[in-house]
């Protein structure tokens, strides 16, 4: 276990790796951010966003909590979305799930979890929305990784009902919303390839706010 005071220790080392690099890394680091991807992922200890995606500072704008959930009254998740996309003029949104994810299987354990629940409702209402496909798979393992994508899926849909989304989508034709599960168990990212114009479009009816 690395102690609290090795933390400061490995940071020195770190900004002398970057200087060795690149002596102006820090002078550049702090004029501006222009990342082209969000990344709303997991809270997950085990999920770095940069490190997975061979990416580095200034690269990803990062949104993290439990189960990766975009609600629309967590406010700091909406403030995230708006920001990223009216402000930094990000090109892609990625919602990334992991496999093994401990809010998707708290969620599919009926058993009262005090604060937890109604953040895990929002989990088990995804449950009830597929609750026959997700029946049928016999193994509770597999259940488990299906339910992981399929929260995945439904948090891109969230993000795809938001006013800056498609405003920007439709003066700019960006950002794309892609959705991942990252498997935890070799480092693989896994692409959904979610039909993000298709959604946008069959929501259009319901979700259109791009009209004054």
């Amino acid at each position: 276990m690395t102690s609290y005071t090795q933390i400061f220790e490995n940071n020195k080392r770190w900004i002398e790796q970057k200087k060795g690099t690149n002596a102006d890394f820090f002078e550049h680091l702090a004029k501006v951010q222009n990342p082209d991807y969000l990344y709303i992922g997991c809270s997950d200890s085990r999920v770095s966003a940069e490190e997975m995606m061979g990416l580095g500072p200034g690269e990803v704008f990062v949104h993290r909590n439990i189960a990766n959930l975009v609600t629309t009254i967590d406010l700091n998740v909406q403030s995230v979305i708006n920001y990223a996309i009216r402000q930094l003029k990000v090109k892609h949104v990625i919602v990334c799930g992991h496999y093994n994810c401990g809010g998707v299987r708290a969620a599919m354990i009926p058993r009262d979890m005090g604060l937890l629940n109604p953040w895990l409702r929002n989990i088990r209402d995804i449950y009830r929305f597929h609750q026959e496909e997700l029946d049928a798979i016999a193994d509770e393992n597999a259940r488990y990784d299906r339910l992981v994508e399929l929260n995945v899926e439904e948090q891109c849909i969230n993000v795809i009902k938001t006013a800056a989304l498609q405003l920007s989508f439709q003066e700019h034709g960006y950002p794309i919303v892609h959705g991942w599960v990252f498997e935890i168990r070799t480092g693989r990212i896994i692409d959904l390839n979610i039909d993000f114009e298709g959604i946008l479009d069959r929501i259009r009816h319901i979700y259109d706010l791009t009209k004054e």
